[in-house]
């Protein structure tokens, strides 16, 4: 009963955050960059039921540098562990400067559930492709409690990295 309550609060809040440059007349597609993303990150977890993230400066921090150097390069890899005892998780977006919100950034994926299946995290593709649910399963896996995100500018597109901690998409678990 009381997750329950914690989690329409959270679904409220969101709501809340997401209309709240429309609301306070801020119309720029990057206002409040930052509750943004925690909002689209925390809706979703609040529609399943989970927890909201928190908002981490430092792994945001982390974030930005490792943003920067994509934007700079060019091209989307993945960050080594700094430190494989406590590994953060992270999710990688690029598109074309200026055309997305920080909802459709998150929201493209958040639109890989569709093949998700509730399994251990190695056979929870409808594809059999990880690659096709990797970015939702952190999202929403259940022990993450904190995300940090940063966006940076290329030459013709954006690179959003969020960093997530609890790391999640364990072998032979569930993500919720």
């Amino acid at each position: 009963m009381a997750e329950r309550r914690q989690a329409r609060r959270a679904a409220t809040l969101a709501l809340a955050l997401l209309a709240a440059p429309l609301l306070t007349g801020a119309s720029g597609r990057l206002t409040a960059l930052e509750p943004r993303l925690l909002a689209a990150h925390n809706a979703e977890r609040a529609a399943l039921g989970l927890k909201p993230l928190e908002w981490d400066a430092t792994l945001a921090a982390d974030a930005a540098g490792w943003a920067r150097h994509l934007a700079r390069i060019g091209d989307l890899q993945h960050a080594e562990d700094a430190d494989p005892e406590d590994p953060q998780g992270e999710n990688l977006w690029a598109g074309t400067k200026g055309a997305y919100t920080p909802e459709a950034m998150v929201g493209l994926w958040i639109a890989e559930k569709k093949d998700y299946r509730p399994a251990p995290i190695e056979e929870a593709s409808r594809t059999g492709d990880f690659e096709d649910i990797g970015h939702y399963t952190q999202l929403v896996w259940r022990d993450t409690g904190r995300v940090g995100c940063a966006l940076a500018a290329g030459a013709e597109d954006e690179v959003l990295v969020c960093r997530y901690r609890t790391a999640g998409n364990v072998e032979g678990e569930r993500a919720f």
